[in-house]
């Protein structure tokens, strides 16, 4: 039922976001040299690695690192705008419609956050494809504590379920939580 709910969100949000895109990418493109889009790899379900999309909300050439460890000034000005609403996670939703990822589970970490893998490998979180948005995000954990992170993460996984998902998805929506903060 998940991955049937993850297609028709997926296919139906990336089809309503279509226009959306088409004033977006212009300003970013405007706003800062280089491509709007960008792909990072993340390690997402078995520990697989595959190409996570955003739109681009920080300067080009930023060290690709977790957001709590890039300076502020990194973010560009239609940046702060896109990272506040989730604007710049949306073209997620292809890695949502392909099955790389789901709307909502642990968010996928980069390669080199070694201690978090360590962390979530411990807790079986790559047993499950890494989210868009979850649990922790809302609760305003992000990648700088792994402990705590993979932690809740797992608490998630043992409680998952349709109800869970959507009341993280309305959490998200509203605004709850500040995971994946740049730092000050």
């Amino acid at each position: 039922m998940k991955r049937l709910f993850d297609i028709c969100v997926s296919l139906i949000g990336g089809i309503l976001c279509a226009p959306l895109l088409l004033i977006v990418v212009p300003l970013i493109r405007m706003g800062s040299k280089g491509n709007a889009m960008f792909s990072q790899k993340r390690v997402g379900l078995n520990k697989l690695e595959f190409n996570c999309y955003k739109l681009r909300s920080m300067k080009v050439g930023t060290s690709q690192v977790g957001t709590h460890e890039v300076s502020e000034s990194a973010v560009t000005g239609i940046g702060k705008f896109l990272r506040v609403t989730k604007i710049d996670e949306f073209p997620q939703l292809w890695n949502v419609f392909v099955g790389e990822m789901s709307l909502v589970g642990p968010r996928p970490c980069l390669a080199t956050q070694i201690e978090l893998i360590e962390e979530r490998e411990k807790r079986g979180v790559f047993d499950v494809l890494p989210g868009i948005t979850g649990l922790s995000q809302i609760e305003g954990i992000d990648m700088s504590d792994p402990v705590r992170l993979a932690t809740l993460d797992a608490e998630y996984i043992a409680s998952a379920g349709f109800g869970l998902d959507l009341k993280i998805l309305v959490w998200t929506v509203l605004g709850k939580g500040s995971g994946d903060r740049i730092a000050k």
